[in-house]
């Protein structure tokens, strides 16, 4: 047998568990041991008790009317004068082998026994008779007891406390598996020691704290009154949350929502570094268990499953116990066929447990009916309510938290069973479900960490002499950062939960943001400032959708650069419309996918100046909106797979520049069309196809520069130099062999750019070109450089590197301009030089270097 201590460990847990049992299971595991305990009682007690007694009983064949009862009594009288041996008499009636049962029979019914002569006969060949005495009648009643035991005793009366033992171990079992079962027991134990230091945490008590001091911080302000705002912005955060999240653009349309200003709340209590990152190490755990666990319903499937199983034993119990409750009984009869050995047939035996066991076995039936009852009590739980979704709804209406995500399967199962426990856990739980309440963790060590002096030492010149700062992949935007009062540039990197607060407004000299990947939130305060203030935005996102809604309402922004995917199925409807607010913008520059041009770009900027629009390969087909700009000046379509230059363009009258790079465009043939561009005086062709250049170009009389490097040409058409307006000509890295002589007509060309080539001579008219500033021959076949060179006097910068030359002449250092900083030269070639040239090529001047690209 198992001791009750042995057998109550099964239904052992560790004491962390409680939490997840309900009141319900910890009354059935009360239930189990107390059932436990009656298995083992009636155990014990049938283990040392006597079993059964049995006595014979007396056949009646003299006299059919005599009752049984006076026979029985009879046969005792008799027997006991027959035998005359006191322990005999002492202990019931002797089966004395010279006494049969006739005579016995015979004797008992007589109703007045009168003594004769065979009795007396007998009686003195008993006293005369000797030998040694034996208990074989003892034993004869020990072996009908064994046997009667086996034979007339029901089973269920022998193993009652063994069914009661077997049953309550499967019932112990079946309540503790989940938590047993491998599968399930690594996450149960994880929950729970997650959910442990969740409630234990420092931060769980800071963050409720602050969000109780929040709380009464609208209260006032709901009483005091809240300040008007203007009609397109709204105080209501998304949620209710205390931080709104950044709108997004909608088919429909977009709404903007700005968060309300920042409270300074005292701390309650101080979050040292230690807790700090112990907050956060919770976080990162809360968020990993959460992907783990609510991918499956295991844990739900399984303690569903172990419940069905306890409900089903339960009525399995009931139904077999209630047909064999009445088979213990006090009185049995035996028939063990042992006439033979003892001389009866038939016995009568009492169990003397009977009445024990039949109270106990009530007993135990009332507890399987209440361990039933709740079983089902249990299911009826288990099914009345969606167990497989939780609801922090009530968390959120008690606390500024309304961004708790509502969580499912396993996971919402385990908080279910918490809940039954104490709620207060899901609610301190709930803070490391918030992204707000992480948010705040992270605000307060990003604080920490990034102080002012800090900052100061990241802050650079750019190549416009401005302040700038550039973050990048910060949990959000330290405070600090809004004591930069005289910052120009600030540029947000990889920055998800990037908040501009009412601070900003201290950032006087700030006129350029830059937002990549970076949904910032603003407040009103800020958003007022940056309406008023802010001249030059870049956006770089991956879906449309993460542009901020404030960013169309910057009235007063002059330049916006928005780079991302704007040609995605989900972004049909890009939203652009919105860029009817957007007043004042000259510039605008996209980078992106595109198929077409949007036509509310044309429709809804009317003020555009220049419009750019670089995409990464993608064709664009549809370019009629382009008709519609006619106040742009420039233009420039890169990497759009372009074959030939788009009709529409040339209904751009006040068009200036246009830049058509990395385009695919064979023949310029429509070039002729330029001619009614009066203004178009840039023409970038760079990086294209082009094989040749017609000689209708010479209609473009106002061209300044042309720019035809990496291309496919071999000439240059003497129509290129009749452009007398011409002050720039870049035709690099092309296969020109030739440098016509034409080109000495463009007096009034300053840069020339003719790099990777394959010339190998320079016309004497190319130096009658006096407003050289630049001139790039590397990497050509070059062998010699004409002393003419002399006559370039404003020249400040030659790449003459990559060319077959032996010397370089002496005449460069009349060359007024020119220094050693804008020669580009092999070294041992400028060694060639005479030593006073070498001295003026080495002066410092204050002349500006200008390459002219």
């Amino acid at each position: 047998m198992f001791t009750l201590a042995e057998v109550a460990s099964l239904s052992d847990i560790q004491p962390t568990y409680r939490i997840l049992k309900p009141w319900w299971d910890v009354f059935m595991d009360y239930l189990a041991v107390v059932m436990l305990m009656v298995a083992i009682f009636a155990g014990t007690m049938q283990l040392t008790k006597d079993q059964v007694v049995c006595l014979p009983v007396l056949q009646s064949t003299v006299n059919s009317k005599v009752q049984p009862d006076t026979a029985g009594k009879a046969d005792f009288t008799t027997v006991e004068t027959t035998t005359g041996q006191e322990e005999a008499s002492m202990r019931t009636v002797s089966f004395a082998p010279t006494v049969t049962p006739d005579i016995l029979q015979s004797r008992a019914t007589s109703s007045q026994y009168q003594p004769t002569e065979s009795d007396q006969e007998l009686k003195k060949e008993q006293k005369d008779s000797s030998g040694r005495k034996t208990n074989l009648d003892f034993q004869q009643y020990v072996f009908i007891n064994q046997m009667c035991y086996h034979l007339a005793l029901p089973w269920y009366s022998k193993y009652f406390p063994y069914l009661v033992l077997i049953h309550t171990i499967i019932l112990i079992v079946s309540s503790n598996f989940w938590f047993k079962y491998p599968k399930t027991c690594s996450k149960i134990e994880h929950f729970v020691s997650i959910l442990g230091k969740c409630f234990e945490s420092p931060w769980t008590t800071k963050a409720l704290s602050e969000t109780a001091c929040e709380d009464s911080e609208e209260n006032k302000q709901r009483l005091t009154g809240a300040q008007s705002l203007p009609k397109y912005v709204s105080t209501s955060s998304d949620e209710g949350s205390p931080s709104a999240s950044t709108p997004m653009i909608t088919k429909s349309g977009f709404k903007f929502s700005a968060d309300k200003p920042m409270i300074e709340i005292p701390s309650v209590t101080i979050l040292d570094k230690k807790d700090g990152e112990q907050a956060k190490a919770l976080f990162e755990k809360v968020r990993k268990f959460r992907a783990h666990v609510e991918d499956s319903d295991l844990i739900y499937k399984l303690y569903v499953g172990q419940t069905v199983i306890k409900t089903v034993k339960f009525i399995f119990i009931l139904c077999y116990t209630a047909n064999f409750v009445n088979t213990i009984s006090f009185e049995h009869i035996c028939n063990p066929k042992v006439e033979h050995l003892i001389g009866y047939t038939q016995f009568e035996c009492t169990h003397n447990m009977a009445y024990m066991l039949k109270k106990l076995l009530i007993s135990y039936i009332s507890l399987i009916c209440v361990y039933g009852f709740i079983c089902l009590y249990t299911l009826f739980w288990l099914f009345r309510i969606p167990l497989k979704e939780y609801s922090f709804e009530k968390v959120r209406e008690e606390s500024s938290f309304s961004d708790i995500p509502d969580v499912k399967n396993d996971f919402a199962f385990l908080l279910h069973m918490v809940d039954q426990y104490d709620q207060l856990y899901s609610k301190r739980f709930g803070v490391f479900l918030s992204e707000v309440s992480e948010n705040k963790l992270r605000g307060i060590s990003l604080n920490h960490e990034w102080t002012y002096e800090k900052l100061r030492q990241h802050v650079s010149r750019n190549a416009q002499d401005k302040q700038e700062l550039h973050l990048f992949m910060l949990s959000g935007v330290p405070d600090a950062v809004f004591d930069l009062t005289d910052l120009d540039v600030l540029k947000l990197e990889l920055i998800p939960e990037a908040k501009i607060t009412a601070k900003i407004s201290q950032m006087t000299n700030l006129q350029e943001l830059h937002l990549y990947h970076c949904p910032a939130k603003v407040e009103q305060t800020a958003f007022s400032f940056l309406r008023d203030h802010l001249r030059c935005l870049h956006v770089k996102f991956t879906d449309v959708a993460e542009i901020p809604a404030w960013v169309y309402l910057l009235k007063t922004l002059r330049e916006l650069y928005l780079i991302g995917n704007l040609n995605s199925e989900n972004n049909k409807m890009i939203g652009l419309e919105s860029l009817r607010e957007l007043r004042h913008l000259k510039i605008l520059h996209v980078k992106s996918n595109l198929t077409k041009i949007p036509p509310n770009i044309t429709d809804v900027a009317p003020h555009l100046t220049k419009l750019v629009i670089h995409n990464d390969g993608t064709k664009l087909v549809v370019l009629n909106s382009l008709k519609k700009m006619t106040n742009v000046a420039e233009l420039e379509l890169q990497n759009c797979e372009l074959e030939r230059i788009p009709h529409a363009i040339f209904s751009l009258s006040n068009l200036q520049e246009l830049d058509l790079k990395s385009n695919s465009i064979r023949t310029i043939e429509e070039i002729i069309s330029f001619q009614h561009l009066k203004r178009l005086t840039c023409l970038k062709l760079w990086h294209n196809k082009i094989v040749s250049i017609p000689s209708s170009i010479t209609h473009i009389k106002n061209l300044e520069s042309l720019y035809l490097s990496n291309n496919k040409l071999e000439t240059l058409p003497a129509a290129v130099f009749s452009l007398q307006k011409l002050r720039c000509l870049d035709v690099s890295y092309n296969s020109i062999a030739v440098i016509p002589v034409e080109i000495g007509l463009l007096q009034n060309l300053q840069h020339f750019h003719i790099t990777g080539n394959k010339v190998d001579v320079l016309p004497k008219q190319l130096f009658k070109c006096v407003k050289l500033r630049t001139l790039s021959l590397g990497q050509n076949c070059i062998t010699s450089i004409p002393d003419k060179v002399s006559q370039l006097l404003q020249l400040t910068y030659l790449e003459l590197k990559g060319n077959c030359l032996d010397r370089l002449p002496a005449t460069l250092g009349q060359c007024q301009l020119l220094r050693k900083s804008g020669l580009v030269v092999e070294d041992h070639l400028f060694d060639t030089l005479p030593s006073e040239v070498k001295e003026v090529l080495n002066q410092d001047t204050g002349i500006p270097f200008a390459n002219g690209i």
